[in-house]
Parts: C-alpha cells; sequence; structure tokens
C-alpha cells in the first residue's frame, strides 16, 4: 500500500494532544479554557484505533485472506516487531525507576512489581486489571495487540468490499452504537479504560477496517464525509453524548482526511508523525523522571520548564525511533520462524 502521508502526519499531531493531556494540570498559568480543551487530549487514542484499523486492512488484508498460515504468522510476526520492543525498552525504565525508588524508601504505587509480567506480556488492558500502572499510555498498545490477533478473524470472516456502502455504513453504525451501549453510564470515552479500553479499541479498530473499504471504493466522498464530520462534533458540542457520536465523527473526519491530496503532507509534521509510536510511549515515564529531577510543585511547573520537558520529548521520540525502535524492528522483521523439513524418502521395495 503507497503511504498517504496525511495519515502519518495526523498520527503525530495526535501523539503530541496526548502529551498535552498528560501534563495540562502542571502548567502554571494555563488559561482555563486551554485546560479545558487539553482535557480532550484523550480522544487522540480514539484516532489512533480508528487508523490502525484503517492502515492493517489496507495492507494486509488481501495478503491474509490469500497466504494461508505463513501469512497469518508473518503478519503477526511484522505486528509484534513493530509494537513490542519499543515497549519493552520503556518498561525496563520504568523498572529502574521503580526499584530506584524502592531503594530510597519512596516506593510509587504507579509501579506495582506483581503486576509487571502482564505489562511485559502487553496483556496488562485485557480485563486483567482494574486500573492503569506502569507506563500508562501502554493500556492503548495491550488493546491493540487484542485487535491485531482479532484481524485474521475479521478477514477468514468477512469481506467489506462484497458488501454495497449502505451495508458498511449501517454495520458500522451498528458497532458504534453498541459501543455506546456498553459505556451508556459513562459520561466521557477515557472513563474507567481498565474496564471499556478493549470495547473501545476493537469497535473502533473495527470500523476503522470499513473505513479503509470505503475509502477504496470512492463511494463517500470525501466533502460529504468531512460534512458529516462536523456535523457530528457539532451535536457533540451541543451535548449529544460522546460516547455515541465522537467515534462515528472521527471515523468520517478520517475518510475526508484520508481523500485529501494536500492536507498534512509537509516533510516536518510526516517526520513528526513518523516518531509518534515513540513520543506516545517515552512521555509518560520521561515526565515521571522529569518531576523528580527538576519540579518541585507538580502542579504549578513554569512555562519555560515545560518548554523544556517537551523538547526533551522531541528528542529522545527521535533517538528512541532511529537508535532503538526501527533497528529492533528489522532484527525481528528478519527472524525465520520456518523449520527446515527433511525430504520424505520412499519406503525401500
Amino acid at each position: 500500500m503507497t503511504e498517504l502521508r496525511q495519515l502519518t502526519s495526523a498520527r503525530g499531531i495526535a501523539a503530541w494532544l496526548v502529551v498535552l493531556y498528560h501534563i495540562r494540570g502542571a502548567i502554571r498559568g494555563l488559561p482555563p479554557a486551554a485546560e479545558q480543551l487539553l482535557a480532550k487530549g484523550y480522544l487522540a487514542v480514539d484516532f489512533f484505533f480508528l487508523l490502525s484499523g484503517f492502515v492493517i486492512w489496507l495492507t494486509w488484508h488481501d495478503r491474509l485472506r490469500g497466504g494461508g498460515w505463513d501469512m497469518t504468522l508473518r503478519y503477526l510476526q511484522k505486528r509484534v516487531a513493530r509494537i513490542w520492543p519499543l515497549h519493552l525498552l520503556m518498561l525496563a525504565v520504568a523498572t529502574a525507576l521503580a526499584l530506584a525508588l524502592i531503594a530510597r524508601g519512596t516506593p510509587n504505587p504507579q509501579f506495582p512489581l506483581h503486576e509487571l509480567p502482564l505489562h511485559i506480556l502487553l496483556i496488562q488492558n485485557w480485563g486483567l486489571t482494574d486500573h492503569l500502572s506502569w507506563n500508562d499510555p501502554a493500556w492503548s498498545i495491550s488493546c491493540e495487540l487484542a485487535a491485531y490477533l482479532c484481524f485474521p478473524l475479521l478477514v477468514a470472516v468477512v469481506d467489506w468490499r462484497r458488501l454495497p456502502t449502505l451495508a458498511l455504513l449501517a454495520i458500522a453504525a451498528a458497532m458504534l452504537a453498541a459501543l455506546y451501549v456498553v459505556m451508556a453510564r459513562e459520561p466521557t470515552l477515557g472513563a474507567d479504560i481498565a474496564r471499556f479500553g478493549i470495547a473501545r479499541c476493537l469497535t473502533e479498530f473495527g470500523v476503522g477496517t470499513i473505513v479503509a473499504a470505503l475509502w477504496l471504493r470512492g463511494s463517500v466522498s470525501g466533502v460529504i464525509a468531512g460534512i458529516a464530520g462536523a456535523a457530528l462534533l457539532a451535536g457533540w458540542a451541543m451535548g449529544v453524548p460522546e460516547t455515541l457520536v465522537l467515534p462515528a465523527a472521527f471515523a468520517a473526519l478520517l475518510l475526508a482526511l484520508a481523500r485529501t491530496s494536500g492536507m498534512l503532507r509537509g516533510a516536518i509534521l510526516h517526520w513528526v508523525g513518523e516518531i509518534s509510536y515513540a513520543t506516545y510511549l517515552s512521555h509518560f515515564i520521561l515526565w515521571q523522571v522529569f518531576k523528580l529531577l527538576f519540579v518541585t510543585d507538580a502542579t504549578a511547573v513554569a512555562p519555560v520548564m515545560i518548554l523544556f520537558y517537551l523538547s526533551l520529548v522531541a528528542m529522545a521520540s527521535a533517538v528512541l525511533y532511529h537508535g532503538w525502535e526501527r533497528p529492533a524492528q528489522r532484527w525481528l522483521n528478519r527472524l525465520s520462524f520456518r523449520r527446515s523439513r527433511s525430504p520424505v524418502r520412499s519406503p525401500a521395495p
């Protein structure tokens, strides 16, 4: 699949919205309106889930349908190589920090050692815990892993290309309505992540695959998708429940963005998108370390120090991407798990 550069750039912007979301309460002098806006940064994760389903379907659907078990194993290998090495490295940094705090006599409940195996395996958000811990943003990577495992089953069961456009829209609407029913008592999509995060991911990932099928056939124009997304956002602003309307709005806007040819395609924004996984996974642990080293009041950090922290995140993202994430990914992808078989000899006459 040819890369849609604007989607890579959008992923980078979304990652930085999550960064600002996590530090918003610490910025001294931040206007209330700006804090309220940044407080919705968790919604960037919903865009991630939709985008992931979109890209995975376009990249792997045809190969998995005709590739047999070898292709399925190759798919899983590449997915693990994409998400696990950097996650493991950040977990190692968090473990070192946790042990240092224990040695200092100030253990942090953010780092429960008995849950560490779940995080190593990336299954911590599969209903096995009731809270976020260690590297908080990794909850979504845990849910993504579940979506990756389910994707070959989706491909085996249905080919979205064989269904009419109205059927695809109806299925997507039904899936999002089901998510709303599951989360009906929750005011926001970010509520009770340990309980609802995996449903949120699987639903939006699945809808993202439908958006990809709609994009391929060109039956819904970018203008119509953009208008629909804007209308849904307006409904949210007027009080329609977030859990009902925003995933649909983001799905429509994703389709609209995928149809653009000029927006968000600049080299700098594209590079920000390329290193966005490192930004997303590193910023939370880096914030913990930054507060320990440079901050005396974690509720009133001077803007100049915030800029210093954001600069550190940007530099760390670049170093991690080029120095660890990509090399580890290439190394894992080169591994072959096929076992050579000895030729079968015919019995002697």
